[in-house]
């Protein structure tokens, strides 16, 4: 039989009002919560991370981004979608050409941080 231990966090079991109503009153309601999950979410497609990184170079149609990725149009798209969902790209047409761009500069600040958090 496993044998099982309880661990208390606190001398006494109790609750610390302030503290739990203080972080309450920071803590984000849940369609905002929901949102950023689905932010992070995106970024664990390296695919899509791929395409950030493209798009901090130029503004690219989906063909130039196939072909320098060595994917099909129809993948790309598929992953500009989702991007372009949690509002990470925007899309601008000229003529019969969608070209897509980074939304704003947070998104290339998310990745900077996100990637010197990895090479720490």
């Amino acid at each position: 039989m496993k044998e099982r231990y309880q661990v208390e966090c606190c001398e006494h079991s109790h609750v610390h009002d302030q503290v739990v109503e203080e972080v309450r009153r920071h803590i984000p309601n849940e369609d905002v919560l929901y949102d950023l999950t689905e932010l992070f979410r995106i970024f664990g497609d390296s695919t899509r991370v791929r395409i950030l990184y493209a798009l901090f170079e130029a503004e690219m149609c989906v063909c130039d981004i196939a072909e320098l990725l060595g994917m099909t149009q129809s993948a790309i798209s598929h992953q500009l979608r989702a991007l372009k969902n949690v509002r990470l790209v925007r899309a601008r047409r000229e003529g019969k050409t969608v070209f897509y761009s980074l939304a704003d500069s947070h998104v290339r600040t998310i990745i900077d941080q996100g990637l010197e958090h990895v090479l720490e």
